[in-house]
């Protein structure tokens, strides 16, 4: 039989924004969103490395004591679209008691990997235009499932931190008790080296960065 095999981008150990605790972070390639204030375009454009299921379990392995507080975060990318990967990588970390949480945009809507899954990180895309119906399908699995979803929103200054947008948020939080926390993160414009290597034009250069202040309102306002 075929060993079960991925690309990714890289494996980084020792985050702690992306879940619970120090998480070790599988970074896999290709997305099927092109975001204009993206941190991480190279999994867009570039195939990365193909790796063994039994490689990167081998990897992680190494760094279970490191993050017991913590666990593993599929990202990317878009981890959804190399699911059957994703699915076996966490049966198998399960059986090392790691637990697994996914990142993802929502429009792929796999209930049998969400259901394998530990927790949902539920990047919300609504800069430019309203969420999309698809996110909705994903957190109506999320309920029929009962897996608690942590949103995550980047507010980038005029094009979502507005009341308008940020009530679409508070809508979503008000409507499905099993959605735990919102997490705001300021729009940043650390990735803009990486859009020059690739000789790409970053979109959202003309964009101002966002500041404590922005987060503290869009706190409030989604809280009141």
């Amino acid at each position: 039989m075929e060993k079960c095999k991925a690309r990714i981008d890289s494996i980084y150990n020792g985050s702690a924004v992306d879940g619970k605790g120090l998480r070790c972070v599988v970074f896999f390639t290709g997305c099927n969103m092109r975001c204009g204030f993206c941190h991480n375009p190279e999994t867009w454009t570039e195939k990365g490395r193909e790796v063994t299921l039994e490689e990167v379990v081998a990897k992680i392995k190494r760094y279970k004591s490191y993050i017991k507080n913590g666990g593993v975060t599929l990202s990317g990318g878009e981890p959804f679209l190399q699911a059957e990967f994703c699915k076996e990588l966490i049966k198998s970390l399960h059986l090392e008691n790691i637990g697994v949480i996914i990142e993802t945009n929502g429009l792929i809507n796999d209930s049998e990997l969400i259901n394998l899954s530990d927790g949902v990180r539920l990047d919300i895309k609504n800069q430019e235009r309203p969420i999309d119906k698809r996110v909705i399908e994903f957190l109506d699995t999320c309920q029929k499932l009962n897996k608690s979803v942590t949103m995550t929103n980047v507010l980038v200054p005029t094009l979502n931190d507005t009341d308008e947008k940020l009530d679409e948020l508070k809508k979503l939080k008000n409507t499905y008790s099993f959605i735990k926390e919102i997490k705001f993160l300021a729009f940043r414009k650390l990735c803009e080296s990486k859009y020059e290597r690739l000789n790409m034009p970053f979109p959202y250069q003309k964009y101002e960065e966002g500041s404590r202040a922005d987060l503290d309102r869009a706190y409030a306002h989604i809280n009141s």
